[in-house]
């Protein structure tokens, strides 16, 4: 009764401004003000207050009900955004949990891996691997070159593009380039699988595949690979190899005019000259070089 009384004494503008506020929360509201509205601009015959209320109240009665299921969408929109945020973060955490280290042109870094062992990344190269899992499986995958040493403990695995080294304990180097794979033994015993060949490896040997063919290779005394020393180093590797090897570590573009590039070279060049760096490759193979910017071109030279 009391809204009823509310309602009447609104239509006769007789409510004040708080008693209007709360009768606007209302959900019949609307309906209400819309019969104000029409009253007001109806001239005759006048309308009576009363009875409008009596004609709404009996509207409502006798209006059919339909039954609603509310949709709350934005609840549900929260509650699977917070289903989507905790099941990414769960992803991330627990399944995808990589760690990559990565190298430029011209740098190397080294770092430590969960157990301890320790990696020198060359430049251009690319680690990655499984932090939370490193424990039940010490594999991670590399592009590039690295050189390791790995403390004792289970199966240490290197996957690469081109072949899958496998180790306990012990110090190597991977070198994965394009049409270019060598793995070296410093330390301990290296297993090697290449296609279908496996291969041990013990200290001073390396397995070297070049254009998809496996190479053969001399022993070596050395302690660690030469880039370990600001070097690198070559026996009988094809000069387009050697050549990319150069643009690497000094962050060039080289150009080459009539030159044959499957030619092999054998020596090294150091990574803190580039002059010097370009004449230990050149003068060996009588070759010459012009420098244009960022840009080296090699050439063949006339023997006069």
């Amino acid at each position: 009764m009391k809204k009823e009384k509310e309602i009447l004494k609104w239509l006769d503008g007789e409510l004040s401004s708080k008693e209007i506020a709360d009768l606007k929360q209302s959900e019949d509201f609307n309906t209400i003000e819309k019969i104000a509205y029409y009253a007001s601009h109806i001239d005759a015959p006048k309308v009576n207050a009363e009875e409008a209320l009596a004609a709404f109240k009996n509207r409502n009665l006798t209006k059919k009900k339909t039954k609603v299921r509310p949709l709350y969408f934005s609840t549900v929109f929260k509650i699977a955004a917070v289903f989507l945020v905790l099941l990414t973060s769960a992803y991330f955490l627990f399944l995808n949990s990589n760690q990559s280290f990565e190298t430029g042109i011209a740098q190397t870094k080294s770092f430590k891996l969960p157990d301890n062992s320790d990696v020198l990344l060359n430049a251009s190269s690319k680690i990655t691997f499984n932090e939370n899992n490193w424990d039940k499986q010490r594999s991670l995958t590399l592009e590039g070159e690295a050189y390791f040493e790995v403390q004792k403990g289970k199966t240490f695995s290197v996957q690469s593009a081109d072949g899958v080294v496998k180790v306990l304990g012990t110090h190597f180097d991977v070198k994965q380039r394009n049409n270019y794979y060598e793995v070296s033994c410093f330390e301990g015993l290296v297993s090697v699988t290449y296609n279908n060949t496996t291969v041990k490896l013990p200290p001073g040997k390396s397995f070297r595949v070049i254009n998809n063919r496996i190479e053969k290779t001399d022993d070596f005394d050395a302690q660690k690979p030469s880039w370990l020393l600001k070097e690198s180093s070559f026996t009988r590797i094809p000069l387009n190899l050697v050549i990319a090897e150069l643009e690497r570590q000094y962050d060039i573009k080289i150009e080459t005019e009539n030159i044959d590039t499957t030619k092999l070279f054998t020596g090294s060049f150091t990574h803190s000259n580039q002059k010097v760096a370009l004449e230990s490759i050149t003068i060996p193979l009588q070759l010459s070089y012009k420098v244009q910017g960022k840009t080296i071109i090699l050439y063949q030279y006339e023997v006069q």
